[in-house]
């Protein structure tokens, strides 16, 4: 099975219930008024699109209805999933990985997938021939560090870990040096899923980053926050909290396969200016891909 029809696979709950909503709307209204707008702003929001997300693409909407005076309600649809397809299309979903090795740090909260993520993000990589290391950086949960060499094995990609309490940012120097001696194409580091205030996150995160920076100066970098796809509007807030403490560049939205809740991908590229880079639909070590926008969209909206 190919990645679209797994994405197809994967978001049929999403797309079952997006459709629903946004049909339901379209069967009751023939004609183009507020009152359609307004039921369709409702559908929106019910379908995890999220409220300033919503009230973005609903006056938009109205631009277009009035710009090119628009009667048929099935043009008002067309118009929509053009608006839809327009927000999830518009942000460069590209990894920056250009030079050897190039760094990826994984936030996200415990119970995100970020573990798995790490260990399917991997995998990906070294299919496609690249050399890589995992540095068990989030040394404070127990069993985090057996869990990620359970995936790591899966991957067969090495891992470098210390003992569980070690300092992250000493685990995170020495995998750095590693990857520089041992000709490492990635270094994936894990951190700790929730540390007890912002301050100690923010604090440990800039420790890592600060002190990888030292010893690869010119890395290029990422920092990927797991998010949850199956916690709605909660990854979107989980999302806004991490911002505030590092700059993410990029999104892993993982389990969408298990939820009717995948529009809040709108909400997520809209709101927070920041790119969905990976996406996950299903539990098998191949199932995490890198994100396609164009391919979400059709699958999401139903085109062919």
């Amino acid at each position: 099975m190919g990645f679209f029809d797994k994405l197809k696979e994967g978001l049929a709950k999403t797309k079952a219930s997006f459709d629903e909503k946004i049909n339901n709307v379209f069967k009751n209204f023939r004609k183009v008024d507020e009152e359609l707008l307004e039921e369709l702003e409702e559908a929106l929001i019910l379908s995890d699109v999220g409220y300033e997300t919503t009230d973005k693409i609903i006056k938009e909407l109205r631009e277009e209805i009035k710009l090119h005076k628009i009667e048929d309600a099935d043009e008002v649809k067309k118009v929509l999933q053009e608006i839809i397809a327009k927000i999830l299309t518009e942000k460069d979903n590209s990894l920056t990985l250009a030079t050897k090795p190039a760094v990826i740090l994984v936030v996200g909260v415990n119970g995100a997938g970020k573990t798995t993520s790490i260990g399917k993000m991997a995998k990906n990589f070294k299919e496609n021939g690249k050399k890589v290391l995992v540095a068990a950086a989030d040394t404070f949960r127990a069993a985090a560090i057996e869990q990620l060499e359970v995936w790591t094995e899966r991957a067969g990609v090495e891992i470098l870990k210390r003992k569980e309490g070690s300092d992250p940012a000493s685990v995170a120097f020495d995998a750095a040096k590693k990857a520089k001696e041992e000709d490492y194409d990635i270094l994936i580091i894990d951190t700790a899923g929730r540390l007890h205030t912002k301050k100690n996150l923010m604090e440990e995160l800039e420790k890592i980053q600060r002190t990888v920076k030292k010893e690869l100066p010119d890395a290029a970098s990422e920092v990927l926050i797991v998010l949850d796809g199956t916690s709605g509007q909660n990854a979107l807030i989980q999302a806004k909290e991490f911002s505030e403490v590092t700059d993410i560049t990029g999104i892993v939205l993982t389990k969408l396969d298990g939820t009717a809740k995948g529009g809040v991908v709108i909400g997520i590229c809209s709101e927070l200016n920041i790119p969905v880079k990976f996406i996950g639909v299903g539990e098998k070590i191949d199932d995490l891909q890198e994100f396609n926008a164009e391919e979400f969209a059709r699958a999401l909206l139903g085109w062919n």
